[in-house]
């Protein structure tokens, strides 16, 4: 069985996704299309490039996480690091990261998105991988590699591991990456998060009846139940970021009909034996047991997802000529 798969952002919870992948392999479903944004990018790349849900698990396995973000050596201490994101615009480089995954990629002969083409025409469809990226400096959200075009790029020989590094570069966090277009100007590309960090709909063929699902798989727990308390400036802050990351995402998978029910939702809350603990995006301090909960918690949401999944059932209630009309008005 076919199926289509776009991945949340989420940092270093997209361990869950390893197992999420396993169960849907376990159950029979092999991945056409992919896309993601941030650790999504991490797990689509992957998956178009051959890794199963196990290998990936493994390879993630046999990294250290706290090397992710990387410091420049050359500076430490608060006005080091201040001095660093004023000039970088970032505290921590990705270059160990950018490593890491080129040597995950040249393991399957994956360089350039040239190595994940299709034969379709339709430019939704032309790479198996497709990776959301923002540019700031047009406030532009990007798809890429077709929009490596907008750079004068050639999208069949763009890096794949560039299209994931600017998709993971959490602003301020991360150094942003940076291109010049033909006219010789600098954009500056950061996480795609900032504008959709669930691209869910990225891969609709926009027919009453698509040949295969597309599933979406996102994260839960620690999410705000009600409106958040707002103390001060701190907590007002947060509520902005959030409402950036978030908002428009949230928005689209409550009132677009049929996104919920093809979604996917990781706990994002570990048991292991030192307790419980809920698993954020920059906690690359993960112990190896709770990246195994982790992993669990994504097997276990697949599983449990499919014993109610129908997808005859989806279509008829979502995607029927009058569903699709309801959903257009």
């Amino acid at each position: 069985m076919k199926c289509d798969a776009v991945f949340e952002g989420g940092g270093i919870k997209g361990i869950g996704f390893a197992g999420a992948i396993a169960a849907l392999e376990e159950a029979g479903y092999t991945f056409e299309n992919v896309a993601g944004t941030s650790a999504g990018a991490i797990a689509a790349c992957l998956v178009a490039s051959g890794y199963t849900g196990q290998g990936m698990s493994e390879a993630l396995r046999g990294v250290d996480y706290r090397k992710f973000p990387q410091r420049p050596v050359s500076l430490s201490g608060p006005l080091g690091s201040l001095a660093h994101l004023t000039a970088r615009l970032g505290l921590y480089r990705s270059d160990f990261f950018a490593a890491w995954l080129d040597e995950l990629l040249a393991q399957k002969r994956v360089r350039v998105f040239g190595d994940l083409r299709t034969s379709r025409l339709d430019v939704r469809y032309r790479y198996r991988c497709q990776v959301i990226a923002c540019d700031v400096s047009t406030a532009d959200m990007l798809v890429l590699p077709r929009d490596a075009a907008r750079f004068g790029l050639d999208p069949d020989v763009f890096s794949v591991t560039l299209a994931v590094r600017m998709s993971m570069s959490i602003p301020f966090y991360y150094e942003p990456c940076r291109l010049r277009d033909a006219q010789g100007a600098e954009h500056l590309i950061v996480d795609g998060g900032l504008l959709s960090g669930y691209p869910v709909w990225l891969l609709d063929d926009d027919s009453a009846n698509p040949p295969w699902p597309t599933f979406g798989f996102k994260f839960t727990d620690g999410e705000q139940q009600g409106p958040a308390r707002i103390r001060g400036l701190g907590d007002y802050g947060k509520a902005v970021a959030n409402t950036l990351l978030d908002g428009h995402d949230r928005y689209y998978l409550q009132h677009v009909r049929g996104d919920a029910a093809r979604t996917i939702h990781i706990p994002t809350t570990v048991r292991t034996a030192g307790g419980n603990r809920t698993i954020h995006a920059t906690d690359f301090d993960l112990t190896h047991a709770e990246g195994q909960a982790l992993y669990d918690n994504g097997y276990h949401a697949a599983q449990a997802f499919l014993q109610t999944w129908n997808f005859e059932v989806w279509k008829r209630l979502h995607r029927s000529n009058q569903a699709k009309g309801a959903l257009l008005s």
